[in-house]
């Protein structure tokens, strides 16, 4: 890996996949914590709508996917708010319209669009620095928000009735937490895409779980863990040639299913 970081696209692909692990490993403890894999996978996957828009009317894919998903996480978090286990449908037809209206946009676009399986499957090794920046700036505001907000955050995410008791506006953090989540979808979508963003999200968060008692001591060992799997992920591809978002997930998948068998173990399953 050292000898790959004389190439500026291998650096800025190391500081993406940074960031993308400080998103991932605070986003993804609080979808984790707060049960919403189903939620976070209707905002990733329909965030191809602002794909399809962005390359439809010219102008970037990362601004389109940004102002798509904010605007389908405040239309799940009005559907859920009052029970994020009733909403199943809604979710699943936002999740299918989403990738319906970017697949149609795309088909409307003209030219050939080379890039567009990187949006979807995830494409590290070419991001650039003004992608970079966008990205920087995306997770130092989710981070600050996070911090700003934790108290409220850690109590609704293990007993939002208490919370409410507390003067804590649950709606509107509900809301707040799921335009943390689509801000931090869109930074992971240059690191695995679109399609395997959720993976991220899980992955780390769940095997930071079972060692940690704090949700911040949680949220820092998620990053940690996101970090390993990206660092391992990129060097991988890069000697194998093989594509870098798919090579993340697989290792990370690959800690997931050790972490498992060994947990099992000690509990006496095998």
């Amino acid at each position: 890996m050292i000898d790959a970081l004389q190439f500026g696209f291998m650096r800025n692909a190391l500081l993406a996949g940074l960031l993308v692990s400080i998103a991932c490993g605070i986003i993804g403890t609080l979808v984790v914590a707060n049960r919403l894999v189903f939620l976070a996978g209707g905002i990733a996957h329909a965030a191809y709508g602002g794909v399809g828009l962005a390359l439809f009317a010219g102008f970037s894919p990362f601004l389109g996917a940004m102002g798509f998903s904010l605007v389908m996480a405040v239309l799940l978090a009005a559907l859920t708010v009052k029970s994020k286990n009733r909403a199943d449908t809604a979710v699943g037809v936002l999740w299918a319209v989403g990738m319906a209206l970017g697949v149609i946009l795309v088909d409307l676009s003209p030219g050939y669009r080379a890039d567009l399986m990187s949006l979807l499957f995830g494409s590290i090794l070419t991001v650039s620095s003004r992608e970079l920046w966008m990205m920087g700036g995306t997770t130092a505001v989710v981070a600050a928000t996070v911090a700003l907000k934790y108290r409220d955050l850690l109590v609704l995410s293990f007993d939002p009735e208490f919370a409410a008791t507390r003067g804590v506006r649950v709606a509107r953090l509900h809301t707040l937490l799921l335009l943390l989540v689509a801000a931090g979808t869109v930074v992971a979508i240059h690191a695995v895409g679109l399609i395997l963003v959720i993976a991220l999200f899980t992955i780390p968060p769940t095997l930071a779980e079972r060692s940690c008692r704090s949700l911040a001591g949680m949220m820092a060992v998620a990053t940690a863990w996101s970090a390993l799997f990206t660092l391992i992920g990129l060097d991988l591809s890069y000697r194998l040639n093989l594509t870098s978002g798919a090579t993340i997930i697989l290792v990370a998948a690959f800690a997931f299913f050790l972490a498992s068998v060994r947990g099992a173990k000690k509990r006496g399953g095998i």
